[in-house]
């Protein structure tokens, strides 16, 4: 099945909560906002270091972790034998997994499967292995990109004052040597063990390494741990306290309580907002309230329903035309073979996520035979409200961390830690006292 690029589907896609791409306009705006606010300070080396920070950052935060993946597919993966494709979960039901191969789409995917059955423990350990391993590089690149940055802009900082002074290449070589100390007020700080080596893996970790976004939480701590651990000075310091706070509440944490209110404002209303986009605004399920057969498809899926296998079997079984499954389908609850409508069988599905959009069409249909209004009304108002609730979702937070964090730094930068820029400050110190 190809996915076109439509209406539903950019709203569906800022409306996932599993999905990176809401997440990096959120950071592009926190990005913009804070690298803006960095050369308003007045110091354009200050721009210049929150600039590779913030962008430098942002590109390893999301792709670092794919783009390693990829290589230890090829360097772990391809010996072994083992397609990276083969989701372990779907080991966890023999009945499942049984299932998986009966109704695999192509025989290299039967194969793909019938060799990770043969060594299920192998397959086990690659996965987490690979998790483990493509998150502590990932950290381990942003750790090089800070050294990176701060080297480069006390650089530029101590050219500065050379250009300034008319220093000779001897003296500029003197200075150029001096490091910039850290604050004494951070020091039992920065002896935190920020390596990634030292992660546990175990027990509820687990549910961290199929769910990208989750994923990414946990590079984003280390990520958080290391900034305030290597903050350079009192200023340093405050400044990654508002940043890092502002990210973790408006990236992770606000996105979903606020969907979650609105949909129970929506909800009130008569109106449930919490089915997919691309199910909301799909003419097939209007079509099937007009006509009544959404009732045949829901009986058919609940009567399927018999067992965590059964409903499994009914719904990978193929050219199922149940709309139940079409929908989960459209939802990305089942993965389909790339450019077909057959379902992967290689991948995981949620069997508990199917279950929900019986369940969230069924109430749809109800708040409908309730409302009195007509098809035309009662869709019209259904997908306003869909479409106004993700707008203000993601427009709040962007609000929030493009604008508000940013301005909250200024604002402390005016009348608190100082506007000058401190490793500035600091290197200037150095300088006098050298001379």
């Amino acid at each position: 099945m190809i996915t076109k690029l439509t209406a539903s589907t950019i709203y569906s896609t800022l409306g996932n909560n599993s999905s990176k791409v809401p997440l990096a306009i959120k950071d592009i705006a926190n990005s913009c906002g804070l690298t803006a606010a960095s050369y308003m300070s007045g110091d354009k080396a200050e721009g210049k270091d929150r600039f590779i920070d913030e962008f430098g950052t942002q590109a390893i935060w999301l792709w670092g972790i794919p783009a390693y993946q990829k290589i230890l597919d090829f360097a772990m993966y391809k010996p072994a034998k083992i397609d990276p494709m083969v989701d372990v979960r779907i080991l966890k039901n023999p009945e499942i997994f049984k299932a998986a191969k009966e109704f695999a789409p192509t025989k290299a995917i039967l194969n793909s499967l019938e060799q990770v059955g043969a060594h299920q423990k192998l397959t086990k350990g690659l996965n987490l292995t690979k998790f483990a391993l493509s998150t502590g590089l990932t950290a381990l690149s942003y750790l090089g990109l800070t050294k990176f940055r701060h080297n480069y802009t006390e650089n530029q900082i101590r050219q500065d004052i050379a250009n300034k002074h008319k220093l000779n290449k001897d003296s500029f070589a003197k200075i150029s040597s001096q490091q910039v100390p850290f604050s004494s007020a951070f020091s039992s700080v920065h002896n935190v063990n920020s390596n990634p080596a030292q992660l546990s893996f175990t027990g509820g970790m687990q549910d961290f390494i199929f769910d990208p976004v989750k994923n990414l939480m946990i590079v984003d701590g280390i990520i958080t741990g290391e900034r305030l651990s290597h903050a350079k000075n009192p200023q340093d310091f405050f400044g990654y306290v508002v940043k890092e706070g502002s990210f973790w509440a408006f990236m992770y944490l606000a996105g979903p309580l606020i969907a979650k209110a609105l949909e129970k404002a929506a909800d009130k209303k008569g109106k449930s907002i919490d089915l997919d986009a691309r199910v909301i605004f799909n003419e097939k399920l209007k079509e099937a309230f007009k006509d009544g057969s959404i009732k045949a498809h829901l009986d058919e899926f609940k009567a399927a329903d018999l067992s965590d296998a059964d409903v499994y079997k009914f719904a990978v079984k193929p050219e199922n035309k149940n709309l139940v499954v079409e929908f989960a389908k459209q939802s990305d609850i089942i993965e389909l073979v790339k450019d077909s409508n057959k379902v992967d069988t290689r991948r995981y599905i949620d069997l508990g996520n199917l279950r929900g959009v019986g369940q969230k069409l069924e109430k749809l249909l109800g708040q409908y035979e309730k409302s009195g209004d007509t098809l035309d009304e009662f869709f019209k108002s259904v997908r306003s409200l869909k479409k106004g609730a993700i707008l203000k979702n993601i427009g709040s937070c962007i609000g929030a961390l493009g604008i508000l964090a940013p301005a909250v730094m200024l604002i402390s930068r005016k009348f608190g830690t100082g506007s000058d820029y401190q490793v500035r400050k600091d290197i200037e110190k150095q300088f006098e006292k050298g001379n």
